[in-house]
């Protein structure tokens, strides 16, 4: 066992292998990224004092991993590709392999020790969020046939188009029931569900969506929630010159789906949105501004409704 206090640790994930090292130079250790070599990374974490591991996101090979250290009492800092690849170059870090790359993510989890730290994400929603994008990918491929459907000029391609769109919408909805239907059967999700759809343009799917992929939601300030999305305006100002604001960033999917509902909502379903789209357009502002803006102010408005624990009410102060 080593009599070494270490603070810290990074963990390069593989689908077949996980690379574990020290932040400073010493012992690392290479794991199958399976139930038993989870145990196993467990205990040399423990032998070397470890509490805080860094680890990187990596298209869902990490999820496993990070639940059973979190199961085992170590804090684990989930880092996004880029916020390694950056930390990289700052340092001028140019060489790269697995053991390099656990060293690297060991530095960022140190580098991080000051910064606050989300709690663990509720486990529950690990499932469900795998569920989601399953039904996302089925959207694409509706989308896909759709796009196949505009350039075939063959008859049978035509029909054959036409079924597999209908088949896809079919499965499609098919799922979206029953990951409702999952989310149901846990009170307190089902109410949060309820508190989401409540909002004047938000339906079953964009609801769905932000419950499972913003965890976080009614616990955000307004400007939290809107960057988190991406939908908070930045500055682009150097010196004298004053750039025009622009939004970056946030979550993709999330972005993407609540910006797809605030058209319709902006035009037809939620009377605040149609109130404000309306008044940017009068004010000169082009349609894509306008909506961006009702898109912000729809989160919002979802983020409130879920902090104060009652239905949208389109009277009151927001």
């Amino acid at each position: 066992m080593s009599k070494r206090s270490t603070a810290h640790a990074g963990i390069d994930t593989g689908k077949d292998y996980l690379d574990a090292a020290l932040r400073k130079r010493g012992d690392d250790l290479r794991v199958k990224n399976t139930p038993e070599g989870h145990r196993a990374l467990s205990t040399w974490l423990r032998n070397h004092r470890v509490k805080r591991v860094g680890i990187e996101a990596s298209g869902g090979y990490e999820m496993d991993v990070v639940a059973h250290l979190r199961r085992d009492g170590f804090t684990v800092v989930v880092f996004q590709p880029a916020q390694v690849r950056h930390y990289a170059k700052f340092h001028l870090q140019l060489a790269k392999n697995d053991k390099i790359d656990a060293r690297l993510i060991a530095a960022c989890t140190a580098a991080r020790e000051d910064e606050d730290i989300h709690d663990p994400p509720d486990e529950r929603l690990a499932p469900l969020a795998a569920h989601l994008t399953w039904i996302d990918q089925i959207g694409e491929d509706v989308a896909r046939h759709k796009t196949r459907l505009e350039t075939c000029r063959d008859a049978r391609g035509q029909a054959h188009g036409k079924q597999e769109i209908a088949r896809y919408q079919k499965l499609q909805k098919a799922q979206i029931t029953l990951l409702e239907q999952e989310i149901r059967r846990h009170e307190d999700l089902a109410r949060r569900l309820d508190l989401i759809e409540s909002v004047n343009g938000i339906g079953i799917k964009t609801a769905l969506l932000i419950l499972v992929r913003i965890p976080e939601i009614g616990r955000l300030s307004r400007e939290q929630v809107a960057a988190l999305v991406g939908f908070a305006p930045y500055d682009d100002d150097s010196g004298s010159r004053h750039g025009e604001r622009h939004i970056s960033g946030g979550r993709k999917r999330v972005r993407a789906g609540v910006f797809a509902a605030a058209l319709p909502a902006s035009l037809r379903h939620n009377p605040l949105l149609k109130a404000l789209y309306q008044r940017l357009r009068a004010a000169g502002k082009a349609h894509k501004v306008a909506l961006v803006a009702c898109a912000r102010k729809l989160i919002i408005f979802v983020n409130t409704v879920v902090a104060r624990g009652t239905p949208w009410q389109p009277q009151g102060a927001f």
